[in-house]
C-alpha cells in the first residue's frame, strides 16, 4: 500500500475528506468525476466487495495495522493511504473517523430505470425524503426485507452522503437504486414497465397493508413520502391502490423508516412462499 504521512492540511488531495460539500463530491455537472465517503471498516468492505472502486484512503496510523488491515488488503497497491494521528484527522474532517478510517470511492455512474426494473416484482419510490437517517434506515430495511430495489425522485436525500450510507451499514451497495422524476412522469414510466402503484396515505377509500389485493399483484411499486408532509395529492390520486397500516390508540402515522419497515416485510411475504 502506498503510506503517506498528511504534511499539510490544505493539500488539495485531501478535499473530499476536508473541504468538498457533498453536492461538490457529488459533481452533478460531471458526475464521471463525482466521488462519495465511506467510513468504517465494515462499510467499506461492504462497497468494495460489492464492487466499488475506493480512491483513496484517510486513516488512523493505528489502524493500519489494526482494524484498516483487511481491507486495505483488498485495493490495488497504488491506492494512497492518508494517514496521521487522531487529532490532526479530526481536525482535517471536523469529526473523529469511525473506527478511523475512511474512504473516497469513485461514484458509479447511474443506471436507467429500465435496467433496475428488469426482474423486479417489488420496489420502493422514495419521494423526496431528505433526511439523512432515514434514507440510510430505508435502504438497510430494504436490503433486510427483500426488496428488489429503490427508486429515489430527483428531490429525494443522495443514497451515497456520508451519513446515509453509514447509517444504512453498506446496504446501500446491496440494493439496486436509481433516480426517477418526481410526480406524474415517474408514475407513468413506472406504469409503462409493468407496475401497479401504492401510495402511504390515509384516505377514506385506502387498504390495509396486508390486503391480499396487493399480495397478489405481478409487480407492485409502494411510494413513501415525508414523514411530515406526506406524499402529494396528485400522487395519492394517480396511484392505484392508497394504502395505509392499520393502529391504534389514535396515532395515524410513524417515521418513514419504520413504516417502510413494516411495508417491506408485508410485501416480502408473497416473496418468501414462493
Amino acid at each position: 500500500m502506498r503510506i503517506i504521512r498528511i504534511e499539510s492540511l490544505a493539500d488539495e488531495k485531501l478535499a473530499p475528506y476536508a473541504s468538498l460539500t457533498e453536492a461538490q463530491l457529488r459533481n452533478r455537472l460531471e458526475p464521471e468525476k463525482g466521488v462519495f465517503i465511506a467510513e468504517s471498516p465494515k462499510v467499506i468492505k461492504v462497497a468494495l466487495e460489492a464492487g466499488y472502486q475506493a480512491q483513496s484512503f484517510l486513516c488512523e496510523e493505528r489502524h493500519i495495522e489494526g482494524d484498516a488491515k483487511d481491507i486495505l488488503s483488498l485495493v490495488p497497491e497504488d491506492v494512497p493511504v492518508y494517514t496521521g494521528p487522531r487529532e490532526l484527522l479530526a481536525s482535517l474532517t471536523g469529526y473523529q473517523l469511525t473506527r478511523g478510517v475512511l474512504c473516497a470511492m469513485h461514484r458509479p455512474a447511474p443506471r436507467s430505470l429500465t435496467e433496475i426494473l428488469k426482474d423486479a416484482r417489488r420496489v420502493v419510490v422514495v419521494h423526496s425524503v431528505c433526511d439523512t437517517t432515514n434514507i440510510g434506515a430505508i435502504f438497510r430495511a430494504a436490503a433486510a426485507l427483500g426488496m428488489d430495489a429503490v427508486l429515489m425522485t430527483e428531490d429525494a436525500c443522495d443514497p451515497l452522503n456520508r451519513r446515509a450510507v453509514r447509517v444504512s451499514m453498506g446496504s446501500v451497495f446491496l440494493v439496486p437504486w436509481t433516480w426517477i422524476p418526481t410526480g406524474m412522469q415517474g408514475l407513468q414510466q413506472l406504469n409503462a414497465l409493468g407496475f401497479e402503484t401504492a401510495a402511504m396515505a390515509l384516505r377514506d377509500d385506502n387498504i390495509d397493508i396486508d390486503s391480499p389485493v396487493l399480495k397478489q399483484t405481478e409487480r407492485l411499486a409502494i411510494i413513501m413520502g415525508t414523514e411530515g408532509e406526506g406524499l402529494p395529492q396528485s400522487t395519492i390520486d394517480a396511484a392505484d391502490y392508497v394504502v395505509r397500516i392499520p393502529m391504534y390508540n389514535n396515532v395515524d402515522s410513524l417515521n418513514v423508516a419504520a413504516a417502510a419497515s413494516i411495508a417491506f416485510w408485508e410485501l416480502s411475504k408473497s416473496k418468501m412462499k414462493e
